[in-house]
């Protein structure tokens, strides 16, 4: 028959559960802005009834067991916009950079100085005037060429010391997570669950996926492989460093990322590294590629023009522009002409009053040389300012819309895992109470036994 021992027992039962969930309450609460935490929840349920003549007599309860509350679907999707946002914003941030670079529109320009430029020639080609304007004018713009085409190679070596940074950043992490790995393995050996090292790894690959492509799978035993596509660099408590070696790309040293050890190549980058290894390696080189277009251009045609006239001082076939000089780094006006500004030639004969040859480089800012002969140096450089401008929105619209689905995902994420403060406070009331009642249980079981024990049987008292 059930006793008053049995009742004692389901009595220190019901207290020690409760005792356990009011602690866990009281974890989620000082957890409540630990980044990466989920709120936990203490499971339980009855214990094995006992069978009795009677029938079968409940025995309490017990904790089964304890879990973070995770929406595993919820935090794949947030991985995957990370990953996407981390791309777009690292592009959004460079492209700003190099729009700041041109500062167009502004009055000190390469757009003004190639109008400055032409008007320079066209001021010569109505009167014999001041060839010194001309050539001030000329190495102004050249200047303006050298400062543009440095500042992109700068902000290119630049992004790619930021690579060997965000690299050190990976290994970090996959270093973490390997380490986590191990500590969980070994925590849940004896069934046990260890919600707080999930957390912290949870959010280290989530971290992880801001910076690179990856898939996270969890195995039998707790630990998770991480993948960068094929390639698993988490396996367990093992993971595979990423390295960075300097490999000649057009004569400028720039890293590569390799798996450690060997010399195959990482790809299935995304992230950061991809927005990273992207602007070093497509958008500044074409935007360098179209400067040195405009700038060989502008040197060709000037030359092909000038070197057919006479100067001042009866010199002909003299360049204007330095014919080695067809990049925007090394485009520079002739060293004769500078030295002796006489050496324009402004004349297609030789004679006085002659100004057939300023009138024709003048008349190049409306000649299209350029694209097929479809654009001018003028279009041309137009157009690719406006192309700029336009990856930059759009490189800023997708960074705002990833940065938008992003916090609509993890806003979702937070409302299933997340730690409610008025939640944990009904619960912690709830739970209260309910130790109160199974202490009293055990009070009164207890009051019962010094009952039977002291006034049953006795005779005469």
């Amino acid at each position: 028959m059930p006793g008053l021992f049995q009742g004692l027992e389901i009595g220190r039962k019901a207290l020690m559960t409760h005792q356990l969930t009011l602690q866990t309450i009281g974890h989620n609460i000082a957890n409540v802005d630990t980044p990466g935490y989920t709120r936990q929840r203490v499971n339980v349920t009855t214990t094995l009834p006992e069978v009795q003549p009677i029938g079968i007599i409940g025995s309490g309860m017990t904790v089964s067991t304890i879990r973070h509350v995770r929406d595993l679907f919820l935090g794949q999707q947030y991985r995957e916009e990370s990953k996407s946002l981390g791309q777009w914003t690292y592009k959004e941030r460079i492209l700003s950079e190099v729009e700041t670079m041109f500062n167009e529109p502004s009055d000190n320009t390469l757009a003004t100085m190639l109008n400055g430029f032409w008007d320079s020639w066209s001021a010569l080609s109505t009167y014999d005037g001041d060839r010194s304007n001309v050539l001030a004018v000329a190495q102004r713009l050249s200047n303006g060429f050298h400062q543009v085409a440095d500042e992109l190679n700068r902000l290119r070596e630049s992004i790619d010391l930021d690579l060997a940074n965000l690299v050190r950043d990976v290994n970090r992490l996959t270093a973490e997570i390997a380490s986590t790995n191990n500590q969980i393995a070994s925590t849940e050996l004896g069934d046990t669950r260890a919600n707080d090292l999930r957390d912290r790894r949870d959010l280290y690959i989530d971290e992880l996926s801001a910076l690179v492509d990856v898939n996270a799978v969890e195995q039998e035993n707790g630990e998770v492989t991480v993948y960068i596509g094929a390639m698993s660099i988490v396996n367990g408590k093992d993971y595979m460093p990423i390295a960075v070696e300097l490999d000649n790309v057009d004569g400028q040293p720039l890293h590569r990322l390799i798996w450690e050890g060997t010399s195959v190549e990482l790809k299935c980058l995304n992230g950061q590294l991809k927005g990273l290894t992207d602007a070093r390696d497509e958008i500044i080189p074409r935007y360098l590629e179209q400067l040195d277009t405009l700038a060989r251009t502008l040197v060709q045609q000037v030359n092909a023009i000038h070197v057919t006239g006479y100067g001042a001082d009866g010199s002909t076939g003299v360049d204007f522009f330095d014919p080695a000089g067809l990049d925007a780094l090394s485009i520079r006006v002739n060293p004769d002409i500078v030295s002796n500004v006489s050496r324009i030639a402004t004349s297609a004969t030789g004679e006085a009053g002659d100004q057939q040859i300023a009138v024709a480089i003048s008349k190049l800012r409306d000649a299209a040389v350029l694209e097929d002969d479809t654009l001018t140096i003028n279009d041309f450089y137009n157009a690719l300012v406006g192309t700029m401008g336009a990856e930059a929105h759009e490189a800023q619209s997708f960074t705002n819309n990833f940065e938008l689905l992003l916090q609509q995902i993890e806003f979702a994420r937070q409302s299933v895992q997340g730690v409610s403060l008025d939640e944990e406070m009904t619960n912690m009331i709830k739970y209260q109470h309910a130790y109160d009642a199974a202490a009293r249980v055990i009070t009164t079981m207890d009051q019962a036994l010094e009952t039977v024990i002291s006034w049953m049987g006795v005779v005469g008292r």
